[in-house]
């Protein structure tokens, strides 16, 4: 692996007796990074410790080599980072072109370079016929866009983005995620991108951090993780549903209903023996009447991580972000 962007060793944040950090040890790769996890795992927190914005409980973390809490590291932290926060942050009465100058001049830039800039990232972000409108007439989807322009007016090393899609409409979301997918993936640009919706970090990331109750509870690229965690067996059959999971669960396989006739095996190597399901159903006394594998997606990988089967899920809350 190449030298880590991010290094963070036994990080620990405390609200009072809340501990929205345990001990977090991560080192996060070049490229671009997803950060999931539950309601309250910690996720914008250790934005903001990255950031310089609060100071750890315990622990340290490295941004590109600098510490973000010390007074001499924090300025140069700024410079190579870019930040697209979650909730607004726009100037109001300031047009576009003038809030994205005004914020790359306040990264070091002079005059000059800082106005060049601005343009060029709001071409980029498609916002160049909007770019003298005041900012208060914006839809959604632009001061979304608005957002990410700012964030690389300085030309950032890394970008920190706190749920880039949030409240976008289809056509707003899909021309986000093909802005971040381009400068994560053509530009080369490192990125961490927070989010509650895993397609957007299965389309847009290489990696996955998944952080739970202030732990990393798994972490590693998608493409290993999901053949990692084994392949998927969907099985429709006819028969006694009871008696086929007793049998799958005595022959060692995990098996959760998938619809009313059908269950989803989990299979713990990346190669599934068909025939041994098969046989555990004939024993079963039911029939197969389907049966497909597929890849564990990133969906499987996150609720197994957090301790949520497949089964109840779907009566869990949106996996989001509120510390």
């Amino acid at each position: 692996m190449s030298q880590a962007v991010l290094s963070i060793r036994d990080l620990v944040k405390c609200y009072g007796k809340v501990r929205a950090l345990d001990g977090v040890n991560l080192d996060v790769p070049a490229g671009p990074v997803g950060l999931l996890g539950p309601n309250g795992s910690g996720k914008t927190t250790l934005l903001k410790l990255l950031l310089g914005l609060l100071v750890p409980t315990d622990g340290e973390a490295k941004v590109l080599g600098y510490h973000p809490t010390r007074r001499s590291d924090r300025l140069s932290v700024r410079t190579v980072v870019g930040y697209m926060p979650e909730g607004d942050c726009i100037l109001p009465g300031m047009s576009a072109i003038e809030l994205v100058s005004t914020l790359a001049r306040i990264t070091g830039l002079t005059a000059e370079d800082a106005m060049t800039r601005a343009h060029e990232v709001l071409d980029y972000v498609q916002l160049e016929e909007a770019r003298y409108r005041p900012t208060h007439e914006y839809s959604t989807g632009m001061k979304q866009r608005l957002k990410l322009a700012q964030a690389l007016a300085h030309d950032p090393k890394l970008l920190l983005l706190d749920e880039p899609t949030n409240g976008l409409d289809p056509k707003g979301r899909r021309q986000m995620l093909e802005l971040v997918e381009d400068l994560g993936r053509n530009q080369g640009k490192n990125i961490l991108l927070c989010s509650h919706l895993l397609q957007d970090v299965e389309r847009t990331c290489d990696h996955v951090v998944v952080l739970n109750q202030g732990k990393v509870v798994e972490q590693g690229s998608v493409s290993e993780l999901t053949a990692a965690k084994g392949a998927l067996l969907l099985v429709e059959f006819e028969g006694d549903r009871e008696a086929f999971l007793h049998h799958l669960q005595a022959g060692g396989l995990e098996a959760t209903p998938s619809s009313e006739n059908g269950l989803k095996i989990h299979w713990p190597g990346s190669s599934a023996d068909a025939d041994q399901v098969f046989d555990l159903a004939h024993q079963a006394g039911v029939a197969i009447t389907q049966l497909s594998q597929q890849r564990s997606s990133l969906e499987e990988i996150f609720l197994r991580a957090v301790g949520v089967t497949p089964a109840t899920h779907q009566d869990q809350a949106p996996v989001g972000e509120t510390a």
